[in-house]
């Protein structure tokens, strides 16, 4: 795996996307910017609550937040998401290969 993903940094990709509500943010900011207020809009939860999944998914590097005039436009930042595919493909190639030696080792089985 790289060096560059460690557990704190996969933890908090993880805990951030492990919410529905900071799941279908992080896919609305994928279609551009969007004010907090804009981002609440589809949720029946105060802005307070939002804030604080905006919050969480900032710790998590995935979005941050501009200055423009008065507002403060939240922005997806997809290099986070790095970590976690690396992470991800790391894994699924270790099983690939480990289920790649357990169907060589079944065939050398069945033809002994």
């Amino acid at each position: 795996m790289s060096a560059t993903v460690d557990d704190q940094q996969l933890d908090a990709l993880f805990t951030a996307l492990s919410d529905r509500t900071r799941r279908d943010i992080v896919a609305r900011l994928t279609t551009g910017q969007a004010t907090v207020k804009e981002l609440a809009e589809p949720y029946a939860m105060s802005m307070q609550a939002v804030s604080q999944h905006i919050r969480v998914l900032e710790r998590a590097g995935l979005i941050s937040q501009g200055r423009h005039r008065q507002s403060r436009p939240c922005r997806l930042e997809p290099a986070a998401l790095d970590a976690a595919l690396s992470w991800i493909e790391h894994s699924r190639q270790a099983w690939a290969d480990r289920l790649d030696r357990l169907e060589t080792h079944l065939a050398h089985l069945q033809e002994g």
